[in-house]
């Protein structure tokens, strides 16, 4: 076997070890991200949640159901490269494959047809959902320019809150040198709290940062 083949086989094999190590890196990090959060929840936030609301049962307790996270892309009816790339930008933020949004109707103002892309969504449940939240309470939050935190008259009243994102920037995943254009997208965080009161503090329990 020739040097030149062995450096190249060589080189490969580290590649491939460094993917598998990064991977087992990322799995195991989502899991202590998901066992922190859950078991903070549980021997935390539930009795001071209990304690604050009066609940006399622990199932009254309010609790995450899932995170939504979507984009709105007019741009890609013109150009179907805006729609792979923002499949790839959300898959990297979220490390969940999204689903495509399609018009349901024909708007000829707009030249939008039916079944083309209007958008992109993913929804996060269990550990994924966690880690996501964790990621953006603790780095991508932080890292808004001039963030005085988020407005809490967004809740729907219904458990919901939705707020909307500026730039993906904030997201430590996201390389700038790769970035074509920056874009935003918008953020739900679904609870099966009864009102806002509630809502909002199991929220901040969790740690989400509201500024009024």
């Amino acid at each position: 076997m020739s040097a030149e083949k062995k450096v190249t086989e060589k080189k490969s094999t580290e590649k491939k070890v460094k993917k598998e190590v990064s991977s087992v890196q990322l799995k195991t990090e989502k899991k202590v991200i998901e066992t922190n959060l859950v078991d903070k929840y549980k021997k935390d936030i539930i009795p001071a949640l209990m304690k604050k609301f009066d609940y006399k049962n622990i199932m009254e307790a309010p609790k995450l159901l899932k995170i939504v996270v979507n984009r709105g892309i007019g741009e890609a009816t013109q150009d179907i490269k805006v729609l792979e790339k923002t499949l790839d930008e959300i898959f990297i933020i979220t490390q969940q494959k999204p689903i495509i949004r399609r018009a349901k109707n024909s708007i000829a103002n707009f030249k939008l047809r039916k079944g083309q892309p209007i958008g992109v969504m993913v929804t996060l449940r269990g550990k994924i959902m966690y880690a996501f939240l964790d990621k953006l309470i603790s780095t991508a939050l932080p890292r808004i320019r001039d963030f005085k935190g988020l407005d809490s008259k967004s809740f729907d009243g219904r458990g919901s809150f939705t707020f909307g994102i500026k730039e993906q920037l904030i997201f430590p995943e996201i390389d700038y040198n790769k970035v074509d254009k920056i874009r935003g997208m918008n953020i739900s965080i679904i609870t099966n709290a009864q009102n806002d009161e509630s809502a909002r503090a199991l929220l901040e329990a969790f740690g989400v940062p509201f500024r009024n």
